[in-house]
């Protein structure tokens, strides 16, 4: 009888002390379930950060176009000079916005015609939509194909520096209407570039004009709140433009 129950108590003894080992397939298993877990979590990660863009870019331009759609409606409504191309973000000024040949300053009607948009641009920058998205205003001096390549090139930065001038400048009659304030943003926002004949239209007289193009943040900048830096001048004396205003 109890050589019978001997070898039961020694094989209990042997298998309990037995190590435990997980199989290679069952390991391998648990392995491929935690990557694909871990997958799942950042495809998740990764789609979700895409629609935030996406819908952040969308409202960007909705934005944009609600900027652009109500400063062209301004600008329909107060002078039939001021053309708002919503596609380009582009303000040309017709036959207004033209230059003589060889010349760098605008007619009566192209002063009228900036003395008029400026404050709106102002107005449109200042929005709730304009204060978020608007980065600031390119103004484009163009040329014909008459002469040099650096001679046009000249011409074409004097043509955006005088428009500049007309803005800031305290002889011109386009000061009349500008606070302090909007003087300010003007030296923060409008920039003076030339373009030379890059960008040149059917015929030369249709080529010497000049362009205002307006410039967004992108949803990058926005996101990191980046602001372009502005110049701060020492000097108080009165604004007076280098060119010859009365030319």
């Amino acid at each position: 009888m109890f050589g019978k129950q001997m070898p039961s108590a020694a094989r209990s003894k042997d298998e309990g002390e037995k190590p435990f080992w997980i199989s290679f397939a069952d390991l391998m298993t648990a392995m491929m379930i935690l990557f694909l877990v871990v997958m799942v979590a950042a495809l998740s990660s990764v789609t979700q950060r895409i629609n935030q863009a996406e819908q952040g870019e969308k409202q960007r331009n909705k934005d944009i176009s609600q900027i652009c759609e109500h400063l062209s409606l301004k600008a329909k409504t107060a002078s039939k000079t001021i053309v708002v191309d919503c596609k380009d973000n582009r303000i040309s000024f017709g036959d207004a916005g033209r230059f003589g040949h060889n010349q760098y300053a605008l007619s009566n009607d192209g002063q009228s015609a900036l003395q008029e948009v400026v404050p709106m641009i102002l107005d449109a920058a200042n929005s709730e939509e304009g204060r978020k998205w608007f980065k600031q205003v390119v103004i484009e001096g163009s040329t014909d194909t008459d002469g040099s390549y650096l001679y046009n090139l000249h011409l074409s930065l004097q043509r955006s520096e005088w428009v500049m001038c007309s803005l800031l400048d305290s002889r011109s009659p386009l000061q009349v209407g500008l606070s302090p304030e909007h003087q300010q943003q003007i030296r923060s926002m409008f920039l003076a570039g030339g373009v030379s004949f890059n960008n040149a239209k059917d015929t030369k007289e249709e080529s010497r004009r000049v362009e205002l193009r307006m410039q967004f943040f992108g949803l990058k900048e926005k996101e990191d709140n980046l602001k372009p830096d502005v110049p701060v001048f020492n000097n108080t004396d009165m604004e007076k433009c280098q060119l010859a205003m009365n030319r």
